[in-house]
């Protein structure tokens, strides 16, 4: 049973309006602005126009130098019907043991590439994750995403949900 099968057992509706409630909401709030900060001094520096190989080389260092814990194409293994897969998807970064950060080097995010993020986030029982593109001319681009157990939902995160 997965993390989120317990939690969802072992929590009830009544008990809770939702799951970052019962989840320390704040603590991932807080280091997804971490990433996203790393990500925006990685940016300013580089600029957009490289590739996402270079993006991810590039974020290892910046990480190391701002103390965030990271792992760099973490393989990712999947269980259907109680079978491991053998097909292993590899996420650009977790960072802080189980955030999912996904690079871009494109020139808008789709649909696909939210997906991608969300189906990484579901086969690690990872409640956060973070879509990162430096692929844009004017500005970095990040989406920050938290699984609402209760609801089923990814929820985007604003910049309303963070404590000044």
């Amino acid at each position: 049973m997965g993390f989120r099968e317990e939690v969802n057992k072992n929590l009830q509706k009544s008990d809770k309006n939702s799951f970052m409630e019962f989840r320390d909401k704040d603590s991932y709030l807080q280091k997804m602005y971490h990433i996203i900060g790393a990500c925006m001094d990685l940016y300013n520096e580089l600029g957009f126009g490289f590739s996402e190989p270079i993006y991810q080389e590039c974020l290892s260092v910046v990480c190391d130098e701002k103390g965030i814990p990271w792992e760099r194409e973490k393989t990712l293994s999947m269980q259907f019907h109680g079978h491991e897969l053998e097909k292993r998807y590899k996420a650009d970064f977790v960072c802080y043991g189980d955030i999912i950060v996904e690079l871009k080097a494109v020139s808008e995010l789709t649909k696909e590439h939210r997906a991608q993020l969300f189906n990484y986030m579901r086969i690690t029982d990872s409640f956060a994750g973070v879509l990162v593109n430096f692929g844009n001319p004017d500005h970095l681009v990040s989406e920050r995403y938290i699984y609402d157990i209760l609801d089923g939902e990814y929820k985007y995160v604003t910049k309303d949900d963070y404590k000044p």
